[in-house]
């Protein structure tokens, strides 16, 4: 009996977990952080527009205890929904977010249509047969280069539903397809060198140029990029070696037959049609639009999903999938995804309930008070877990910048610690804790995507986590005293 034959072949049954699964976690932690707000007392500081940061940002010596405003039962029903949108003032929260999403499903769902995808992989795994293993550097390098570039986050869900089914058919596992994107680009927001979303925004706010302590977030980049690809590429030889020893062992056969559509026999005989060709050129020229109109054109989710939505026309017409086919897939693959852009607005909600008991200022002033006169070290290392803290209930990199470098940065002029390290603790700490943030939409929704349970991931990353924190640690430390 092969290795295959002795896992169970029914996906929902093998998806399946004990553990509960992230809509569930997601709501618990609106719960949990509703219930804060009846145990941390309600507080305020002053704001003042800051016109390097181009938002207004909190004015230090300014905190002063408001009344409270507890969330109450309601308030916790509505939080999804006001993940998504404020429901008052009708400003978009996380609604951009989940519309990319289902224009993205779409997509992929008229590429499907085509055969173009399913047929490539077979030819790419038909010439890397032997190599397959060298993918995982030179993949995580480029997601890295974006990560530390312009703070690639959201953008990468598009990938996992592309290089999954790949990742698959060279003989690894799920697991390995997430590591590479998430930790790739997580990796290189850890170390931010021009980021403008969170470097650069933090640095503004903190009243310094942002190439103050490049040389050191360089360290970070690096050194973490090659933990970090020698890790996924000992698991994925390790994996494809024994796949009894894959966190995610029981899976094996139904992500196949998800991912893979039918299988991976064909290999040897797959040929790629002139229309496929075509389609698979458009499909790449739409992700490197993509990229190009993020880094260079200012663009967000609505016109990245215009661009998707765009090109799932243009693929449809080329490859004469006829009306009623078309939009039969679009809306196909809309629906595969529809799971994924509900949790994008469950992580925002709690964001949205903390934001509306204002506890996060009285949880930044905490911080404030406890680093008061500390020696550098311990300065600088307490700083780093105070974010670490933090990062959890303000996941975005830029929003959190804004929330805490204009209070904690000048506290590094009492300490003798320069406000250049006071960023860099924060950026490592905002990096480390989104590589597997459950409150961060980007962490959920490539699981989710990818149809690996939160426990699956840490039990896989929970030794990188520790390797990476002693690695920043040892850097921010050798940092602070020279």
């Amino acid at each position: 009996m092969t290795e295959d034959e002795k896992l169970p072949e029914n996906p929902e049954t093998d998806l399946a977990s004990r553990f509960p699964t992230a809509y569930t976690i997601l709501f618990g932690l609106i719960i949990l952080v509703a219930a804060l707000t009846w145990l941390i007392p309600a507080g305020q500081y002053e704001r003042a527009m800051n016109e390097e940061v181009g938002r207004e940002v909190a004015v230090p010596g300014t905190y002063q205890t408001v009344d409270p405003n507890p969330q109450g039962f309601v308030d916790v029903l509505m939080a999804p929904t006001a993940g998504f949108y404020d429901p008052d003032s009708y400003v978009a929260n996380a609604i951009d977010v989940a519309m990319f999403i289902l224009f993205l499903g779409g997509f992929l769902g008229v590429m499907n249509a085509t055969g173009a995808i399913d047929t490539g992989i077979r030819s790419a795994m038909r010439h890397l047969k032997g190599h397959e293993i060298w993918m995982i550097p030179i993949l995580m390098v480029l997601f890295a280069i974006g990560g530390t570039t312009y703070g690639m986050a959201e953008e990468t869900l598009a990938f996992y539903a592309i290089l999954i089914p790949v990742i698959l058919a060279a003989g690894y596992d799920a697991v390995t397809g997430v590591a590479i994107i998430l930790i790739g680009a997580g990796i290189g927001v850890l170390g931010s060198t021009i980021n403008p979303f969170a470097t650069v925004i933090a640095a503004n706010a903190a009243g310094i140029p942002f190439t103050d302590g490049i040389v050191l977030r360089f360290i970070l980049l690096i050194g973490g990029l090659l933990i970090c690809i020698g890790y996924v590429m000992r698991y994925a030889h390790r994996v494809k070696t024994d796949p009894s020893r894959s966190v995610v062992a029981k899976q094996w056969a139904a992500h196949k037959k998800l991912f893979l559509q039918g299988g991976d026999q064909e290999i040897h005989s797959a040929t790629l049609t002139t229309t496929q060709i075509i389609a698979l050129v458009i499909f790449a020229l739409t992700f490197a639009v993509m990229i190009w109109g993020v880094s260079s054109q200012g663009w967000w989710m609505a016109r990245m999903g215009s661009l998707f939505f765009g090109a799932a026309i243009v693929i449809g017409i080329i490859a004469r999938l006829g009306e009623k086919k078309l939009t039969g897939s679009f809306v196909d693959g809309a629906r595969d995804l529809l799971g994924v852009a509900l949790v994008v607005g469950l992580a925002r909600g709690i964001v949205v309930i903390m934001e509306q008991g204002m506890i996060a200022d009285t949880i930044l002033h905490s911080a404030e008070t406890s680093l008061g006169g500390l020696p550098e070290l311990a300065f600088i290392n307490l700083m780093f877990w105070i974010e670490v803290g933090m990062s959890f209930f303000v996941p975005s990199s830029s929003g959190l910048a804004v929330l805490s470098m204009p209070i904690l940065a000048p506290l590094a002029d009492f300490a003798n610690v320069g406000r250049d390290l006071v960023v860099t603790a924060y950026q490592s700490a905002n990096g480390l804790v989104n590589l597997i943030n459950p409150t961060f939409a980007v962490v959920v929704g490539g699981l989710a995507i990818g149809r690996v349970s939160y426990d699956r991931w840490l039990a896989f990353i929970w030794p990188l986590l520790l390797i990476l924190t002693v690695f920043i640690t040892v850097v921010i430390s050798v940092g602070t005293l020279l």
